[in-house]
Order: C-alpha cells, then structure tokens, then sequence
C-alpha cells in the first residue's frame, strides 16, 4: 500500500508533533517569564534560568536523541511490514539512556558551582544557577524516558498520544510555576527561582507517568524489559554515538553562544535569554514538520518509496518555508509587547530588541536546516547529520563568532554567527539527499 503524503496526512502528523516538540522549550520559557517579574533581583534570576536551560538543553539533547533512533529503526520497520521483530527494542533502548540519565546527575550534580563558572556566571547570578540546577537536574530522567517513549509513537506513525502528554505537562508547569513562585499569601511562601525550579520537575514526573500509561494502553510495545538484546541494538547503539558527537558540536554553538552573552554582562545575558529561548521556541515550532518529515522518511525507505521520498521532500521544504514566514511575520507585529513579557527592565529590553529581528529573519532558513535534519534522521544518515554539524560548527560558527566578538559587536556577533551556522547546516543536507536519492527514484 503506497504511503499517503498529501497535506492533511503530513499535517496530522506535524500539528501534533509541533504541539508536543515545543514542551521543554515552554517549560524553560514559563520559567524564564516568570522568574523574570519576581519583586528582587528578576535580572539576575532571568539570567541564571538562561544559563542553566543551556546546559540543560544540551544535557537533553545528548541523550535525547534515543528518540530519533528509535523512531527511525521502528518506522523503518513498519514500512517494510515487519514490526514484531523489533518490539522489545524501545523497553532495551528506555532502560539504557535513563540509567545513562542517573550517571549524569551523580557526574554534574557536585559540580554545578565549577559547571556553570564555565559559562562565566559569577556572584549572585552563580548562587542561583547552582540552586536552580540542583532541583530541575532531578527531572532529567523522567524527560528522556518520555522522550524515548515519544520515539516509540513517532515511528509507530502517531503523534496524537505525545501531544496530549506535552498539553497536560505544560499546564500543569504553568499553574505550578505561578503557584511557587510567587506563592499563595498566607498558605505557601514565594520560593521564587527555586520554586520554578520544582515546578518544572513535577511536571516532567507527571508526563513520564502519563507516556508509560498511553504507550501500554496503546500500543504493541511493551516496557517491561527482555534479554537478549535486540539485534538492531547495535545500529541503534552506533546512531546515538553518531548523534551523540553531533550533539555536542551543537552544544558547542550553545556554549560559546551563552559564554560570550555572559561575558557582556547581566543585561546581556538577560536579552540573550529571552532572545535564544524565543528561537528555540520557533525552531521548535518549525520541527513539527521536521518530524513529518523524519516519521514519513523512515517509513517510505522501509517500503522503497523512493519517488515518494523525493516528493515528500519537496512539499515539505515548501511548507516549511511559509511556517517560518508565517512565525516571522507573527514575531514582527509582536515585537515589542514579545519583550515585555519577560522583563521590563528598560536596559534588558533595548539588548533584546535590537538583536531580535535577527532571530526573526532567519526562521524560512531554520525550517529547512531542520526540516532535512528530521529526514536524515529518519532515514538513519546519522553519520552524515554529524560530519555537516562538526563543519558547520568548527569551520563556520566558531571562527565567524571569535571574529565579530573581536569587533566588539556582541550580541550581535552570536546572533549574525547563528545564521551563517544554520545556513551551513541545511545546505549540504538538501545537496546530499538529492545525490542518494534522485539516482534510487529514477530506477525505481
């Protein structure tokens, strides 16, 4: 049965994804906005929730990447009609990335002050990286079980139950983050930064609860885990090593990004938290699609739809496009009021404005980098995904970022470096896939 990808399809598929992608992006987003009107001491307490989702994100983003591999290895599987084989796969791959979850806080959690020194926080805004760090490092393992589990469904061809699970998760952080910051005038004390802190934890508890129950209630996967171990553990196993030194050249951008914003000072640090975490969240928005693609890619290369492929490509460089317009456009007749919802800090909000429209103009690039990173993933190519990043990384960002920082552009220096690394990132993709694939589609 040849594989529908006609725009509804693709949009089921997407809508819900892009709802459930952008999950921990609002988790740190919540936080960052209401941690940045508390009554003492917001800049710096924006600050620290910038630097801490850095590092956390790149935390998330190492091992988080068990979804990609195990949305590509099972959708590949379903293409080609032969799911029983690789049932007990998703429980193996579960139990390895959340113990590997427990080593990283025992590794990190002693360490946070000599962590985040790195990143050049210092004074009061280091005392509240650290706090802050010590409570949300203790959700790390309920977010890669759910993001293991969201692979399960992805390569299963449903992103319904995910979305649902992000909803509930992210209201659920919204009330707690109110509640505990501010806190409830005669019952509950404000615990400000901490309090968004824990807020952010029980909510992730709570959506690995939920992605436990949805996944035995609907599906065939199982979570209890059986030995041996699957024969595509090993594929599995090289994928994350592969993705897992793309994702630390990633972090690398995230890194530098983050130090240098630090380095310019607390109003910097705050501007490029609001800015960087507003980018996350449009790249996020953006990989809807990009999930498509990687769920729709997987399939049809386990069926040898290799004409399909190619079409799919096309529609989906297409719609990724208008959807980062169409977030632009948004973001330009938000532009002012955007700010002020995290701050209003006068010092701050001038920072962030005058670099946002950079963030802005580079949405339409960002959905094709992410859009042709999703396809890759599903297709396997992780090898491929992490020589571009490694390039786009050390030969692009990082020269391009020392350059303009030498200039004394500051923030403008990290956000013009970010556009060349993304432009970087998604060229090659686009170049490459159409080598492989254009040559398959033509016998096929």
């Amino acid at each position: 049965m040849k594989t529908d990808i006609s725009l509804k399809h693709i949009n089921k598929l997407a809508i819900p994804a892009l709802i459930s992608g952008i999950s921990e992006p609002i988790l740190s987003l919540t936080d960052a906005a209401i941690v940045g009107n508390i009554n003492f001491n917001a800049t710096e307490s924006l600050a620290a929730v910038g630097i801490v989702t850095t590092f956390l994100s790149m935390l998330i983003w190492i091992l988080g990447q068990t979804r990609s591999a195990i949305s590509s290895i099972v959708s590949q599987y379903v293409g080609a009609n032969e799911l029983d084989k690789i049932k007990n796969l998703p429980a193996q791959a579960i139990f390895i990335i959340t113990s590997l979850s427990l080593l990283i806080i025992l590794g990190t959690y002693p360490f946070a002050k000599s962590i985040f020194k790195l990143y050049n926080a210092s004074d009061l805004i280091l005392n509240y990286c650290i706090d802050y760090y010590r409570i949300r490092v203790f959700g790390f393992p309920f977010t890669l079980f759910t993001i293991a589990v969201f692979g399960a469904f992805r390569g299963l061809q449903n992103t319904y139950y995910p979305m649902i699970i992000a909803i509930l998760g992210s209201l659920l952080n919204i009330v707690l983050d109110i509640v505990l910051v501010y806190g409830i005038e005669g019952v509950l004390p404000a615990m400000n930064i901490k309090g968004a802190a824990y807020a952010s934890v029980i909510a992730q508890f709570f959506m690995a609860l939920l992605s436990a129950y949805y996944l035995l209630k609907k599906t065939v996967i199982p979570l209890k885990i059986s030995f041996p171990f699957n024969k595509e553990i090993n594929r599995f196993v090289l994928m994350i090593l592969n993705l897992f030194v793309r994702t630390l050249a990633l972090n690398v951008t995230l890194y530098f990004a983050s130090a240098f914003a630090t380095s310019y000072g607390a109003k910097y640090i705050a501007a490029y938290t609001i800015a960087i975490n507003l980018w996350f969240l449009g790249a996020f928005i953006i990989d809807g699609y990009a999930s498509a693609g990687n769920i729709l890619s997987g399939k049809l290369l386990g069926g040898k739809e290799y004409s399909t492929l190619i079409l799919l490509s096309n529609k989906l460089i297409k719609y990724g496009i208008i959807l980062g317009v169409i977030t632009a456009s948004l973001g330009a007749v938000l532009y002012y009021p955007i700010g002020t919802i995290f701050t209003d800090d006068p010092e701050v909000l001038q920072a962030f404005y005058s670099v946002f429209y950079i963030v802005l103009l580079i949405q339409p690039l960002c959905a094709l980098a992410f859009i042709f990173d999703g396809i890759f993933k599903g297709l396997g190519k992780m090898k491929y995904l992490r020589n571009v990043l490694l390039f786009s990384t050390f030969l692009v960002f990082v020269p391009v970022l020392f350059w303009l920082d030498y200039l004394d552009y500051k923030l403008y220096a990290i956000f013009i470096a970010l556009t060349v690394w993304i432009a970087s990132r998604g060229f090659p993709l686009i170049i490459k896939f159409r080598q492989i694939f254009m040559p398959l589609a033509k016998k096929n």
